[in-house]
């Protein structure tokens, strides 16, 4: 890689911007004397300095992020602020969102710059179950398990009707349960549970897959996945 773009990407500046930095010897790399724009570098075997402050260069990032209330699961909206927003230092590896949430719902939310591990993770035919931590207006009964495992005829973003994949319902009290889903049409968990008679008052996704939320993260915190979190993301194929 060009030791500009390599200073561009990690620095999250212009190129130009970088370019400058170098011209102005700010930028160092280990073992070689005066380093040009043009210069090719090994961006995991070089080290490389920024006033003496050594760069960490990553080919991919998988940021786990708390999502609060009120944040859009979008890249960027004029008038509600996004989950962007709560991740700026990262925003240079152009992100993709493993999913959505609604505005208004809580919970698990994956960010990565691996396209192709966010498409597998969000794609119906995977089968890569999300699960919800769910309070409803009403009282949940044996009668909804079975309905939800069977399929619900519900509206799409589009105003097409059609029937959810199996889903699994597990009631924890008598209006909280935790509700599995493989897919993730416009509001389906609120859709589907008004198509049983239940109003949802509280929403949080709680899991990808294997992968958890962290509990030590609060609403709008975030941090990056360890490798073991990235194995788990990518076992789910």
């Amino acid at each position: 890689m060009r030791l500009d773009k390599y200073v561009a990407l990690v620095l999250g500046v212009t190129r130009n911007q970088a370019r400058q930095l170098i011209k102005m010897k700010e930028i160092t790399v280990e073992f070689k004397s005066f380093p040009r724009n043009d210069d090719t570098i090994d961006e995991v075997r070089d080290v490389v300095y920024y006033k003496g402050r050594k760069l960490e260069y990553l080919k991919n990032v998988y940021i786990m992020l708390n999502k609060p209330k009120g944040y859009l699961s979008a890249t960027i909206d004029k008038k509600d602020p996004t989950v962007l927003d709560l991740v700026l230092e990262y925003q240079k590896y152009n992100l993709a969102m493993v999913g959505r949430l609604d505005k208004d719902t809580e919970g698990l939310f994956i960010l990565t710059s691996d396209g192709a591990l966010a498409h597998r993770l969000t794609s119906p035919n995977k089968n890569v179950f999300k699960k919800y931590y769910v309070e409803v207006e009403g009282v949940w009964n044996r009668e909804d398990i079975l309905k939800f495992n069977e399929g619900l005829e519900i509206e799409d973003g589009n105003n097409k009707r059609f029937l959810t994949k199996p889903a699994i319902l597990e009631m924890v009290a008598s209006n909280k349960a935790y509700i599995s889903i493989s897919e993730g049409k416009y509001h389906q968990i609120k859709k589907m549970c008004l198509k049983v008679g239940k109003k949802v008052t509280y929403l949080k996704r709680v899991a990808i897959g294997e992968l958890q939320l962290d509990a030590n993260l609060s609403a709008g915190e975030y941090r990056l996945l360890t490798d073991e979190e990235i194995e788990i993301l990518k076992a789910n194929k």
